[in-house]
């Protein structure tokens, strides 16, 4: 449910223009979605003009297309092709130079590149989701990732509550929205009511956002709104077009490392690592180091990286998975499972991005509903009844 406390007031469609104004009047490089190459894809905004009012998507496992919509909602998408990681995590950043003068010297310089402070505008609850995950990998432990600590640091976050998910949403099985609670670390959160007149509620969540929003041109917000707001978001949230198995997912893949269904899943799976390029949490990377053509100048550079290739778990005898049922199930089991181990909570937020672009269309809870099939089904075990991975109702979290 959508968080309406005290504080909350409305903005008029124009009141989005001035919000991005502000950003920007405040050094942020705004970035949103816009429609290009027929996509809802993020970019830098130079104005609220970009945002792809009256766009909306559908799609399936291995789909993606544009539909018009008659109400002219700016933020009524669910997830494109791309997450916010492109911008705090990026997919080629160059580590180090190293340059060879004419007497054999050799001088190494380490690259720190130029600070962005980024403003995210249209942010759904599930990446809000996934940001903190990774804040928690990249920015925690006993070796954090300085640069994405600095362009972190500086991010100003504006949530856009979903408000009509996409066939294969299932953002509630993992605990990861449509709505946003008061603590979930944004600064400011939306909520798009075209009900009656183009409007959105936006309540402040950190006092960096309720400096911008005293900035702008608003009004308080009304019972009708509040009620609507909330309204909205509770709809979505029975109209996932997926859901995960209700039994803890850790567990499950515990319990399925064995399982027959991964030979199913690797006769169809392409290892292709598009899975892990468009999800927005996973952060491997390897690093590439170049040279010139003289050999005088050489560069490292660090790239995303997937647990599909061949050559991720190479030693010196060979690769460690060497099929694609092992990294699958490596995959899989991590993102669910053994990530709750290393960092505290799933690795999955339910956006359903890795059905969508997957090119022969795996569906990550249509395994989970298989394998927990499979282990019911067991000597001894009675089969669950279940509707499978599409039935459209809430699942329990992946994990308490």
């Amino acid at each position: 449910m959508a968080d309406t406390g005290p504080g909350a007031a409305v903005l008029e469609r124009q009141g989005i223009d001035a919000l991005v104004s502000e950003l920007q009047a405040r050094g942020h490089t705004v970035i949103g979605p816009t429609v290009r190459d027929g996509a809802v894809v993020l970019d830098e905004l130079d104005s609220a003009a970009r945002l792809p009012y009256g766009w909306g998507v559908e799609h399936e496992a291995g789909r993606y297309r544009l539909r018009r919509r008659e109400d002219g909602a700016a933020f009524a998408h669910s997830a494109g092709p791309q997450s916010w990681k492109k911008y705090l995590h990026p997919e080629r950043e160059r580590q180090w130079t190293a340059d060879r003068d004419c007497d054999g010297t050799m001088a190494v310089r380490a690259d720190e590149a130029e600070p962005v402070s980024y403003a995210f505008l249209g942010v759904h609850p599930c990446d809000l989701r996934a940001i903190g995950i990774q804040d928690r990998v990249l920015s925690g432990g006993r070796h954090p990732d300085d640069g994405y600590r600095r362009r972190r640091a500086s991010a100003f976050l504006v949530v856009a509550e979903c408000a009509e998910p996409g066939a294969t949403c299932f953002c509630v099985s993992m605990g990861a929205g449509p709505g946003v609670s008061g603590d979930a670390g944004y600064d400011l959160a939306l909520t798009e009511l075209v009900d009656d007149g183009h409007r959105f509620l936006v309540r402040a969540g950190s006092a960096a956002g309720a400096e911008v929003l005293a900035a702008l041109p608003r009004r308080a917000a009304d019972d009708r709104t509040l009620g609507a707001a909330r309204d909205v978001v509770e709809r979505a949230a029975t109209r996932m077009g997926r859901s995960m198995p209700p039994v803890d997912l850790r567990v499950l893949m515990a319990d399925s490392l064995a399982a027959e269904r991964w030979n199913d899943v690797a006769s169809r799976c392409l290892t292709c690592g598009n899975c892990t390029m468009v999800c927005p949490t996973c952060f491997c990377t390897t690093t590439e180091d170049v040279t010139d053509l003289t050999g005088d100048h050489a560069e490292r550079w660090r790239r995303w990286e997937s647990c599909f290739d061949l050559d991720f778990s190479l030693l010196h005898g060979g690769p460690v998975r060497d099929s694609g049922r092992s990294r699958y199930r490596q995959w899989l089991t991590h993102k669910v499972g053994t990530w709750h181990d290393q960092f505290g909570s799933s690795g999955c937020v339910g956006c359903g991005r890795c059905i969508v672009w997957c090119p022969v269309g795996i569906d990550i809870t249509e395994e989970a509903w298989a394998l927990d099939r499979e282990r019911a089904e067991g000597p001894g075990r009675d089969r669950p009844g279940n509707t499978g991975p599409a039935g459209g109702t809430a699942g329990a979290e992946g994990a308490p």
